[in-house]
């Protein structure tokens, strides 16, 4: 049996009852278009630019960065990450691609023209997702709290606990910046939690519950959605998951 926290399973788990979750909006998804995915792809990270899909993969040995076409799933570039590391988030910063690791404290910086490593960060606890504003990085380490970080320095500048009325909630994973909102998938659920960046309060829960992965049961346990990715100027939004075959184009629905 898949380990996957549906909605009324999350608001169960944190006490919230029907009249509670009626307060936060929900909405399911519409696929517009289905793009190739590598079924081999642990995704840890995701981001769209000029373009092309920049993704992250984890497990030691088989994580790396790349660019894939969105088109044709064809990969333009890669670079492995040693393979004592497991790879985690990624997330643009001018012309580098900062990349997180899980449970090593290390973080790296690339170079986005040749995928070389222009230098190495440290932090306390565990790497999961990574997204970024104008201003700041954001980071997720699976706890309930999030951690914004000059983008400089790669130091942290201020924390957001995340709540859903009122309460916390953990296992926040990959991130996405949308339109001044923080998108988050929750690690072993079907949803994506929309996230207030100044006051930490979900303020959206996206459902992904009618996308074929999510139903296949032949698929590995950990085989979960983790992999958002927002196109801004044409208002595109991207979902996919760890081993999917497949990655979506989605419209919100409200339900």
């Amino acid at each position: 049996m898949r380990l996957i926290r549906p909605l009324a399973l999350i608001c169960l788990a944190f006490g919230l009852g029907s009249s509670a979750r009626a307060a936060v909006p929900v909405y399911t998804v519409e696929v517009v278009k289905t793009y190739p995915h590598d079924p081999a792809a642990f995704t840890e990270g995701l981001y769209y630019r000029d373009g092309s899909l920049y993704e992250s993969t984890g497990r030691n040995g088989q994580s790396f960065i790349r660019q894939v076409a969105l088109d044709t799933g064809k990969v333009i570039r890669q670079v492995t990450i040693d393979k004592k590391y497991f790879g985690e988030g990624i997330a643009p910063w001018g012309d580098h691609i900062i990349s997180l690791t899980w449970t090593d404290g290390a973080g790296f910086v690339w170079s986005g023209k040749d995928f070389k490593i222009h230098r190495n960060f440290s932090y306390s606890g565990e790497g999961w997702g990574l997204t970024g504003n104008d201003h700041n990085l954001i980071m997720s380490d699976g706890t309930s709290t999030l951690r914004f970080l000059d983008p400089v320095t790669l130091k942290v500048v201020r924390t957001l606990p995340v709540t859903i009325n009122g309460r916390s909630i953990d296992q926040i994973n990959e991130l996405e910046w949308v339109d001044g909102e923080i998108y988050a998938n929750v690690w072993r659920t079907r949803e994506i939690i929309r996230i207030d960046p100044q006051t930490g309060k979900i303020t959206g829960i996206i459902q992904l519950n009618s996308l074929p992965e999510t139903q296949d049961n032949t698929l590995e346990i950990d085989a979960v959605a983790n992999g958002i990715a927002y196109d801004a100027k044409t208002k595109r939004l991207f979902v996919t998951g760890k081993l999917w075959p497949n990655l979506y184009e989605v419209k919100l629905v409200p339900k």
